[in-house]
């Protein structure tokens, strides 16, 4: 194959693009391959192919860089924009664009880029300061009557977050403040934008600071720390939407809410517009049977007070209804007691011989029973059955016989009479025994 067009004029050679293209990777590979590279990494990204495209930068140059899937799976960590790194590979011509690109083989950490360390010494300054802390940050109102909202007319970002107001919440105003969101006066513009927001009278109830996604250059003027401190300054709540998802900057955590993107920022201050209504529904629906039910016990109460009080007329009536009746059961009552007295003469006649004959008989009954416990008692019984009742002569019972003494008269009452006898005395020798 030719690599050249025949050169028919005196001068230069004249190259076809693919073969300048072939020649000049050529003589890279020639001059520089392999090479190993110190940089800063922006603009990193992983393609679902897992191939990896990115920028390495210093304060001096730029040059882009792609690392394909093979060389990517040996990675041990997942590069970030601002890293430090070193890499090795060879330089090539991209000759489908005629781009110079670095084709990484390998790439490691060297550190820390110098915008991500400068990111960190001003995050955590801030922090000690106290800017962040979560005690001071306040919560979103629930129906905001009017928003505020500061990013470029520009950026993608005002797109976004109109739309889901306009989509969500039609009838709250929105009011824009205008300013740069990146570049070297971003800023200031942002610092403007927000104090001008602040000066609002009436005051807008919260705030949007947006911004779509870019790399750590272009999120930049959200890391400045007069806007950090403008922020917290904020007299309503303010919300930060900045690049994407895991894009972070001292504004987040400046902020008393942070969003992961621009779009996520305007729905967490605007409940749609359908849920309202429902809940307006909803109240109206509780509110109307409230009432119903609340007019229904005083419409009762107000049924009983009239059906105790009634007409005054007829309250009399029922008065005098009532006094009949007691004066009637009175008159009943009297003539009733009168009758029964009337009879009780005539009554007692008819019942006394009766009465009479029934009390003697009980009382003749009850004399017979204390005779018969008389006669159980009668000493005489017991002298029947052959025992003897001592007295002296005066008739007073003897019950011991150590009061007796040698010549004493006894008197010894039997069942059939009595016997005198007199006291003998003791024989203290022994007595015969019976048979002898």
């Amino acid at each position: 194959m030719n690599l050249r067009e025949p050169n028919t004029t005196p001068g230069p050679r004249i190259w076809a693009v693919g073969a300048l293209c072939r020649a000049v990777a050529d003589a890279l590979d020639a001059r520089f391959n392999p090479v190993a590279v110190r940089g800063e990494i922006s603009g990193f990204s992983r393609a679902s192919s897992g191939h990896c495209y990115f920028a390495l930068k210093d304060a001096s140059g730029q040059l882009r860089c792609a690392m394909f899937r093979r060389a990517a799976g040996l990675l041990d960590f997942s590069p970030r924009d601002g890293d430090q790194v070193e890499v090795r590979g060879r330089l090539a011509v991209y000759e489908p664009r005629g781009d110079l690109q670095l084709v990484v083989e390998s790439l490691q950490r060297a550190g820390q880029g110098a915008l991500f360390e400068q990111f960190l010494q001003r995050k955590a300054r801030l922090e000690a300061e106290g800017l962040f802390d979560a005690a001071r940050k306040r919560a979103l109102p629930t129906m905001p009557r009017s928003v505020g909202l500061v990013t470029s007319l520009g950026a993608a970002a005002l797109h976004d977050v109109v739309t889901a107001l306009r989509r969500r919440v039609p009838h709250i105003p929105v009011v824009l403040a205008p300013a740069a969101v990146q570049g070297a006066g971003a800023p200031a513009e942002l610092v403007r934008a927000l104090q001008s927001l602040y000066a609002l009278e009436p005051a807008v109830d919260v705030i949007l600071l947006v911004r779509g996604g870019g790399s750590i250059e272009d999120l930049w003027a959200f890391n400045d720390e007069t806007l950090a401190r403008t922020i917290v300054q904020s007299p309503v709540p303010l919300v930060c939407g900045v690049g994407h998802e895991t894009d972070f900057t001292i504004a987040d955590f400046c902020a008393d809410l942070r969003a992961p993107t621009p779009t996520a920022a305007a729905e967490l201050v605007s409940a749609p517009q359908a849920t309202w209504l429902g809940a307006i529904d909803l109240l109206e629906e509780r509110l109307g049977d409230a009432v119903g039910a609340r007019l229904d016990v005083l419409g009762q109460r107000l049924d009983q007070a009239a059906a105790r009080l009634g007409r005054p007329s007829s309250l009399v009536a029922r008065q005098q209804l009532r006094l009949a009746h007691h004066s009637q059961r009175l008159h009943y009552a009297l003539r009733s007691r009168t009758e029964r007295l009337a009879h009780a003469p005539r009554s007692i006649s008819a019942d006394f011989p009766l009465k009479l004959e029934r009390a003697l008989a009980q009382r003749r009954e009850r004399l017979e029973r204390v005779a018969l416990r008389l006669r159980l008692l009668d000493p005489a019984l017991v002298l029947q059955r052959g025992y003897a009742w001592l007295t002296s002569p005066d008739g007073r019972a003897i019950v011991s016989a150590k009061k007796l003494k040698a010549g004493d008269a006894v008197v010894a009452r039997l069942a059939d009479g009595s016997v005198d006898l007199t006291v003998t005395p003791d024989e203290t020798g022994p007595r015969p025994t019976p048979g002898t």
